[in-house]
């Protein structure tokens, strides 16, 4: 059996789910084992949460590197694959204007690839495990689901009842 218990508390208003947030930090709670459910995006700093953590931008950071790599390959390294280079009109074999434009969408489209694949990364998508989940969310509602030891949960209760908090 777990030693832990997963409870709800849903409010209509964010001040009030602010305040339990605040309050299960109090009561030792850590961020870790709170999670807040709303049907409209709330900033973290409403409900005094840390700032999430994500590492997107450090991967179209990267992608746009790896792009302007290939950008670089496309236009001086492919014309000197080949034994016999062409020149046209007295150019170079590899002219720097259209060369720039090549490196330019190649590192555009990395850089975006690897966003668009560090944003699936980072939201663990897809999920196939079950998630917590209220209908009273869909209602405008905001929900709190946190975890508490087993002898934490009549005292969590008890606080809720006192001030008329919704807690399951």
């Amino acid at each position: 059996m777990s030693d832990t218990t997963l409870l709800l508390a849903v409010f209509e208003e964010i001040d009030p789910a602010a305040n339990a947030v605040e309050k299960l930090h109090e009561m030792n709670i850590a961020d870790d084992d709170i999670n807040i459910i709303s049907g409209v995006p709330i900033a973290h700093k409403m409900l005094g949460r840390p700032h999430p953590w994500t590492n997107v931008s450090k991967l179209s950071l990267g992608g746009a590197f790896v792009g302007f790599c290939v950008g670089l390959f496309l236009n001086f390294g492919t014309p000197y694959l080949y034994a016999d280079t062409v020149s046209v009109g007295g150019q170079y074999v590899t002219p720097v204007p259209p060369g720039l434009i090549i490196m330019f969408e190649m590192t555009m489209l990395f850089a975006m690839l690897s966003a668009f694949l560090g944003v699936l990364l980072d939201s663990s998508f897809p999920n196939y495990r079950p998630l917590e989940y209220v209908a009273e969310v869909s209602d405008g509602k905001i929900a709190i689901f946190f975890r508490c030891p087993n002898g934490e949960k009549q005292k969590i209760c008890g606080c809720a009842y006192k001030t008329r908090r919704n807690i399951r």
